[in-house]
């Protein structure tokens, strides 16, 4: 018997003995469903039985499932102001920690300071599938706090438990291939969001062949979903297009044969866990599996999209002044404003160098409010140790491609010898490590300014542009 389907399947019958005692019923038209469901809240928070427990998670899950929208966005205030910390307790451990900060009093003024929905989301997973049910939770929470940026408090605390619970030693990487069952092939078609997968032909074309590999994470609570996966070709180069890897008549190679292996499609499946990061895990243990089973391999690439660089050239070239073009960048960019510019030879030529020097500012200049680079790819490759290689002009001809930046496209590489360096770079200094053809690009800065910064309107518009795209390759 199956290990995990036996365990379900001994909650399932622990949690329906629990609401025989307790004599719960399935979630019944209520007037006032949410005041219901803080009081089980707050039973299933003096609950010391298991088989209790159990029951009255499960019957708040249900509940949960069963409000409308409205409904779900009290129960979130609820959350909020009812489960915070308990304020009495934690005014003591305050003024006992003044009065003697020893040891013992730091642990319960920590203790204190710990909301009540942290433990009541800790209890909340014990029901069955509870794991799954708090991540699209979490899903419905992300999008409230838009209108509602209090919750911030609250999916503070559910990224502060899912953090512990989707660390790297629970995870499972599995291979992705054609003989994979089918119910799990159809999810990688619906969450791949980098490039679309038109269908079952079209799948096979990414996983069959000799030259291709996909990977995923897996977390054992979800068992037939995958967390995040990547698509990997194997070639003998490193692509400038993604024709070259996706085109139906290209040239398969033995993998043997292979020098480079390109991680050509990174994708993020569970909204519900958006930045919990798992890229830079995958990205590292595929490289490891992927070495001993073709030694041949020693060049490790991304072709990575660039969804915030239209948006963001945009504003450039709407800014009165822009330190980021010239008055002839501005004259060779106008031609994008025409819908069929990628499509006329001469267009292509005018636009060429002006985007590439223009793509070379955005990724080693622009930087966000955080003093990070404002591409959210390239944060998350250059955070993981790779080094910005190559800027690829209508590397992706595709329609959303060319909407979010003119069809570029880049190659990360990750360099073995020297990722940790990289990375050091990044993350103590806010270093982009490029390649000097790319740096060639950019004239050397005169003053520590980001004028891109200063200049940044409302919203940071490749965070729009990406987050527009849905789940991809990105972390934030």
């Amino acid at each position: 018997m199956n290990t995990t389907s036996f365990f379900s399947d001994m909650l399932q019958s622990i949690t329906d003995r629990g609401r025989r005692l307790l004599s719960l019923g399935p979630p019944q038209d209520d007037d006032d469903a949410v005041g219901s469901m803080e009081k089980l809240c707050e039973t299933l928070l003096s609950s010391r039985g298991e088989a209790s427990g159990m029951a009255l998670a499960k019957g708040i899950l249900d509940r949960w499932q069963a409000l409308e929208q409205q409904g779900q966005r009290d129960f979130m205030v609820a959350l909020l102001t009812r489960f915070g910390p308990n304020t009495d307790r934690l005014e003591r451990a305050i003024e006992a920690y003044r009065t003697d900060p020893s040891p013992k009093a730091l642990l319960e003024l920590s203790e204190a300071a710990e909301p009540r929905r942290q433990e009541l989301i800790r209890r909340l997973n014990l029901a069955p599938n509870g794991t799954a049910t708090l991540v699209g939770m979490r899903e419905v929470l992300l999008a409230l706090k838009r209108d509602n940026p209090d919750l911030e408090a609250v999916d503070a605390d559910f990224a502060h438990l899912f953090g512990s619970w989707f660390n790297r030693g629970f995870l499972m990487l599995r291979p992705i291939s054609w003989s994979t069952p089918a119910d799990i092939l159809e999810k990688i078609i619906r969450y791949e969001a980098v490039h679309d997968i038109g269908g079952w032909d079209e799948l096979r074309r990414r996983l069959a062949p000799e030259d291709r590999r996909c990977f995923a994470f897996f977390h054992p609570q979800l068992l037939d979903d995958p967390l995040i996966f990547v698509e990997v070709a194997l070639t003998r180069d490193m692509p400038a297009t993604i024709s070259d890897l996706l085109s139906e008549d290209r040239t398969i190679i033995a993998a043997a044969d292979a020098t480079t292996a390109v991680f050509y499609s990174i994708s993020n499946c569970q909204e519900g866990l958006r930045g919990i990061s798992f890229g830079n895990f995958l990205i590292k243990q595929v490289v490891e599996d992927l070495r001993r089973e073709l030694p041949r391999l020693d060049t490790f690439v991304t072709l990575s999209p660039v969804p915030g660089f239209a948006d963001w050239l945009s504003h450039e070239r709407r800014a009165d002044v822009s330190d980021a073009l010239t008055p002839a960048d501005r004259a060779a960019l106008a031609v994008l404003d025409e819908p069929d510019w990628s499509d006329r030879p001469e267009a292509m030529a005018g636009a060429r160098p002006a985007v590439i020097a223009a793509a070379a500012w955005y990724f080693l200049r622009a930087r966000n409010r955080n003093g990070k680079p404002l591409d959210p790819v390239a944060r998350f490759h250059l955070g993981n140790g790779a080094r910005l290689e190559r800027i690829n002009f209508l590397g992706d001809c595709s329609d959303r491609a060319m909407r979010q930046a003119h069809g570029l496209m880049v190659n990360y590489l990750y360099k073995l010898e020297d990722i940790e360096t990289n990375h050091e770079a990044f993350a103590s200094r806010g270093e982009v490590v490029a390649a000097p053809a790319v740096r060639r690009l950019v004239p050397p800065e005169k003053s520590p300014r980001s004028s891109a910064a200063i200049r940044l309107p409302s919203k940071d518009p490749s965070e729009d542009a990406a987050r527009k795209q849905g789940s991809k390759e990105f972390t934030s």
